[in-house]
């Protein structure tokens, strides 16, 4: 499966025959694997038909001989023996059943064990909804570690309502973690973060995720049209709402030159859309949920110059009037934000507007610093940063 979806690599590369062999390798060692298996119920099955055989042949005698006898008339026989027949094939097919019925519990133990797990719920009903007035966040000493390894530190930081937020980090310092802990896709290990005062514990995740937008780096779409890609946060959206947001989005420069236009197939993951294309139609989705609150995994590093201008465009109207963090990974656009916030070591180093922070000799000013330098170990800098210019 993998070989096939990545296939214009493998043509590209030449290594069709690497790819075969190495499937052959594969099938070899599971052909292995299943022979004893296979030859222990193919021996048993020959077993029991043999056994079954002598059954049936046994029962066809008997039918044979009591309407010899004149027990039964010819009609009775020969329906005894159809009905014989009709038997036979089930009891024939039990092993494989049996065999197939097996298979199916070995596979299943591990699906059950998965949803028997205690998965996420979205508290629907059982919690208070998220009300504000105006959106701020308040990170207060957020601390947080995977599997017992320490990510953040006691994050404590504001973003006042409208703002535009930068974090910037090495990469492994928690920028995408502290976006996470908003969404309440993990939940913080000691600290609370408010939202216009209100505990994000205390609402409901359902009420939570409503009022927070997200445009990832990498643009999650799905198989199916541009319209139902768009309208993904509420499928009854109308037409024309769909419509201005892939406008404002600048989505719909490329969409009105498609033959089916909104009802264009875009295949799975988007495949059938360039970079660019894929992007917009993500803040399109994100511009139609309309969402207070904007995440942005900013989405313009992998992109041509045409496209990231289009798409920055895009960004642009999405962030008006919206709080807004972004995990920069271009030095551009953190130059236009109200603030920008620093990780290191898992704690907030450095906190100011981007004025401010350009003298003040830490990580940001080091990266304007090394961003005019053309040395490799300047651009190795850049790098472990996920910054480039």
């Amino acid at each position: 499966a993998e070989v096939i979806n990545q296939v214009k690599v493998v043509k590209s590369f030449i290594k069709e025959k690497y790819e075969l062999s190495k499937f052959n390798k594969y099938i070899s060692k599971a052909v292995e694997i299943n022979k004893p298996q296979s030859a222990y119920w193919h021996k048993k099955d020959v077993e029991r038909r043999l056994v079954l055989n002598v059954i049936f042949f046994l029962v066809y005698l008997f039918i044979f001989v009591q309407g010899a006898k004149g027990v039964f008339t010819p009609g009775q026989a020969v329906a005894l023996i159809l009905y014989a027949m009709q038997i036979r094939i089930p009891i024939f097919t039990i092993s494989f059943l049996v065999d197939n019925t097996q298979k199916a519990i070995a596979d299943s133990k591990d699906y059950f064990e998965v949803m028997a797990l205690n998965g996420e719920e979205l508290d629907l009903g059982s919690m208070k909804s998220l009300h504000f007035n105006k959106p701020s966040i308040k990170f207060n000493n957020i601390s947080f570690a995977y599997d017992k390894k320490s990510v953040l530190n006691n994050i404590s930081f504001e973003i006042k309502p409208g703002e535009k937020v930068a974090l910037v980090g090495e990469s492994g310092e928690g920028k995408t973690t502290l976006t996470n802990l908003l969404l309440r896709l993990y939940d913080a290990d000691s600290g609370e973060i408010l939202i216009d005062g209100q505990n994000i514990i205390e609402v409901s995740k359902q009420s939570l995720r409503k009022n927070i937008g997200v445009v990832f780096q990498e643009p999650a779409l799905f198989s199916g049209t541009i319209k139902e890609n768009i309208a993904y946060a509420n499928e009854k959206t109308p037409i024309g709402d769909i419509e201005k947001a892939a406008k404002n989005a600048n989505a719909s420069i490329f969409i009105d030159k498609l033959e089916n236009g909104y009802d264009t197939e875009i295949g799975e993951r988007g495949l059938k859309l360039s970079g660019g294309q894929k992007q917009r139609i993500a803040i399109a989705r994100a511009l139609l949920k309309d969402a207070p609150i904007l995440v942005l995994d900013e989405a313009t590093s992998s992109l041509d110059n045409k496209s990231e201008v289009m798409v920055q465009e895009a960004l642009s109207r999405l962030m008006k009037n919206r709080t807004t963090i972004i995990i920069a990974h271009r030095l551009s656009t953190i130059a236009h934000v109200d603030k920008i916030i620093t990780l290191k070591n898992g704690s907030v180093d450095e906190i100011g507007t981007p004025a401010e922070l350009a003298a003040s000799g830490g990580i940001y000013a080091n990266l304007l610093k090394v961003s005019s330098a053309q040395s490799e170990s300047a651009k190795k800098k850049l790098k472990s940063f996920e910054i480039s210019l």
